[in-house]
């Protein structure tokens, strides 16, 4: 059992909030992969909540399968799961180019991953409320196949795609996670911090608490590396929440490499590169978990002392900006036990986010 202080709440509230505000801040230039189109489509930067453009010059929704997970191949039969079964009254805007990913939302919307992790979130409100794989499945298939939608998105990864077209076969929710070449990416971490903190902070211990986030993962994201890096997450985030003082923060941050040796991303956080050059030609801003992470890790090592700019930056560097910033939010949040109270009450989900933050940290 641990043992808890004033500053311990403080610090996974702020995690929590931030998880969303990277989010929504990132989402106007989701999957932008040339910074210059960014720059052109904010000159002014990524300073605040912003709509998204109605032109994506990166996107390549068009090409994505809405019968399961990955690309679209000819002489596929499979019945449509984008439209029918979840996106109702989306399925329009996958057909046309350059529709950006996320049309239609408003400034200070949560993407969907975002929307998955406060249904998890809400799944365990209440000081004896554990984790359990039924109640959050039944929850998550109630949130992506409601009608009218039950959140704002446009686009579903190929993870729920590949999901929901398993249970269309009639497999059972806890056998519907499908592998495609995406399955190791970022966004699968998105859900992880609300159960590592949940759990943690009613006394399970750290080696439950991971085996839990691991069996969570595994349920729409069954790789071993990303499982792995989950680990290493989780521990981080334990580390990071109930340290004694803040001496050590770089170095715990830079021991949770995976992939990239300690070593090789401390280089990177004392080179003269700029950010741009560090994501986006050392280190992709792809999806996938392999350079996400330690991207991830960079931007908090780099700028933990200025959160904002830390989020604004993740977003500026274009790629998986969404995901990468609700996971780098929450070890901002953790080390530095304050959100942007400002852009966090302008999120359009606020109140219930705010609800579920109370019911999860008490």
């Amino acid at each position: 059992m641990t043992t808890m202080t004033h500053t311990v709440p403080a610090r996974a509230t702020a995690a929590l909030k931030n998880l969303f505000i990277g989010d929504a801040l990132a989402m106007p230039v989701h999957w932008f992969y040339n910074v210059h189109d960014i720059d052109r489509a904010f000159p002014k930067g990524i300073n605040t909540f912003e709509a998204p453009p109605a032109f994506h010059p990166s996107s390549i929704m068009s090409m994505h399968s809405t019968s399961g997970g990955g690309r679209k191949r000819a002489g596929n039969q499979q019945p449509e799961v984008v439209g029918g079964v979840i996106l109702k009254g989306k399925q329009a805007y996958w057909n046309r180019p350059n529709v950006h990913y996320h049309q239609g939302m408003l400034p200070g919307d949560n993407t969907l991953n975002a929307h998955c992790a406060l249904t998890l979130m809400h799944t365990l409100a209440g000081p004896d409320q554990h984790y359990e794989s039924d109640a959050f499945l039944k929850a998550y298939i109630q949130l992506m196949t409601a009608e009218p939608p039950a959140h704002p998105d446009t686009y579903a990864e190929s993870y729920h795609r590949g999901f929901f077209a398993n249970l269309e076969k009639g497999l059972p929710p806890k056998q519907c996670g499908a592998v495609t070449h995406d399955t190791p990416s970022i966004g699968g971490l998105v859900t992880i911090a609300p159960l590592a903190m949940g759990e943690r902070l009613k006394g399970t211990s750290l080696a439950d608490t991971r085996k839990l986030c691991r069996q969570h993962l595994a349920l729409t994201h069954p790789d071993a590396f990303l499982a792995d890096v989950c680990d290493a997450y989780v521990e981080l985030i334990d580390s990071l929440l109930f340290r004694d003082d803040d001496d050590a923060v770089e170095d715990t941050l830079l021991k949770a490499t995976r992939g990239l040796s300690k070593r090789e991303l401390k280089k990177l956080v004392e080179s003269q590169y700029t950010e741009r050059e560090v994501v986006g030609s050392v280190l992709s801003t792809a999806c996938y978990i392999t350079d996400a992470w330690p991207a991830v890790l960079y931007l908090a090592c780099k700028h933990h002392k200025a959160p904002l700019k830390a989020l604004q930056v993740n977003a500026e560097v274009g790629g998986d900006n969404v995901h990468r910033g609700a996971v780098l939010g929450v070890l901002l949040g953790l080390i530095n036990g304050e959100a942007d109270e400002g852009l966090f009450a302008r999120l359009t989900e606020h109140a219930s986010i705010n609800r579920a933050i109370a019911g999860l940290v008490g």
